[in-house]
């Protein structure tokens, strides 16, 4: 995983930020508020807006890759970047107005970071024709978004291969933030990379929250107590793919000797705020939204404005897993044969379970 240096431009100071749902012990999103980074504009550079989904920018995952790519962009170009995060309890004009609010104050390009902002971002887009929008994990119908997407189910292909091949207990996990289609593909690629490896082994499968409920994507209590449950049936090695509650996991399984924990998203080995339980994180199946960001705001920094569908996959480097902490470098060779093999077309890997 790429790291960003975060470097101060020349005249550009950035505001406090006010961040929701950093903290491992936090239960919800709910108490979530808007932020606010922004800079003096500087000549020339870019003036983006981002709205996060529940967790924001602090999530060690999700959102936090996202904010990587839009430091990058900002990093390099100079200008002005805001940001909003979503609430749990957000209601379809709640979002609406979120895009709106970016849009109406001239940032360009507006991004919506997760598939909740599909449906408001199509009305948005129609709205502000002239302004480029992006979209993280959803694909809308309109001449002025870039739709970002990722094969997150080869990503975590290579998640299920290194669990099989660490599991002493021949009994691993998965788990979910909300139990929609995105997430299924994590789960899909994930078994099906286990089972491929070793078809005797069990993998537990549990989500956090379903339907419109998006909880579980920001209550680590959550997926503290789904980790233990697995971890308390015998699973040794746990993926867990649900943002900020993420954390949660990655703290249960650390009080459990042997057990590892696969992260998601970022490289959670290295996140600051996980680093009493960085022995236990085996690796992360990571998803280079960062990328696909900073990738948008170069393209309408240079007056050629990227949209359409724009697919990050493993032969990319969209999608990654990580080997920080040396953990898997005994079956590196086996993971890159298994990468080698999607990559060729010898193996396809599902998008639902």
């Amino acid at each position: 995983m790429r790291r960003v240096i975060k470097v101060a431009a020349a005249g550009f100071a950035t505001a406090a930020l006010a961040l929701s749902a950093t903290a491992c012990g936090s239960t919800s999103a709910d108490k979530a508020k808007d932020s606010d980074a922004s800079s003096s504009s500087a000549k020339g550079g870019v003036k983006v807006g981002i709205a996060y989904d529940v967790g924001g920018r602090g999530d060690h995952s999700f959102n936090d890759s996202a904010a990587r790519g839009v430091d990058k962009a900002r990093d390099e170009f100079g200008g002005e970047v805001k940001e909003l995060t979503a609430k749990t309890t957000d209601t379809e004009a709640d979002r609406l107005d979120r895009l709106s609010q970016l849009a109406e104050a001239g940032y360009n390009p507006v991004v919506g970071i997760g598939f909740a902002y599909a449906s408001s971002m199509k009305l948005a887009a129609d709205k502000f024709p002239q302004t480029t929008f992006g979209i993280v994990d959803s694909v809308v119908d309109a001449k002025n978004v870039d739709n970002i997407v990722f094969t997150e189910e080869q990503g975590s292909y290579l998640g299920g291969v290194a669990a099989a091949l660490k599991t002493k207990k021949d009994h691993v996990g998965f788990i979910g933030g909300v139990d929609v289609p995105l997430i299924k593909k994590f789960e899909a690629g994930y078994v099906q990379g286990v089972h491929d490896t070793n078809p005797k082994i069990k993998v537990d499968v549990q989500y956090l929250s379903h339907g419109s409920d998006t909880s579980g994507f920001a209550s680590p209590d959550k997926g503290k107590a789904a980790a233990q449950g697995m971890l308390d049936k015998g699973a040794d090695v746990i993926y867990t793919a649900a943002g900020s509650s993420g954390s949660g996991a990655i703290e249960a399984v650390h009080g459990t000797k042997g057990a590892w924990a696969i992260g998601v998203d970022s490289d959670q080995y290295n996140q600051a705020q996980l680093a009493a339980y960085k022995s236990s994180i085996l690796t992360s199946v990571v998803k280079n939204v960062d990328l696909g960001v900073y990738d948008l705001v170069k393209s309408v920094k240079d007056g050629k404005p990227l949209v359409g569908t724009n697919t990050y996959a493993l032969s990319k480097d969209g999608v990654s897993l990580t080997t920080s902490g040396g953990f898997i470098k005994d079956i590196l060779p086996k993971i890159d044969e298994a990468k080698q093999k999607i990559v060729d077309g010898s193996v396809k890997v599902k998008t639902t379970p």
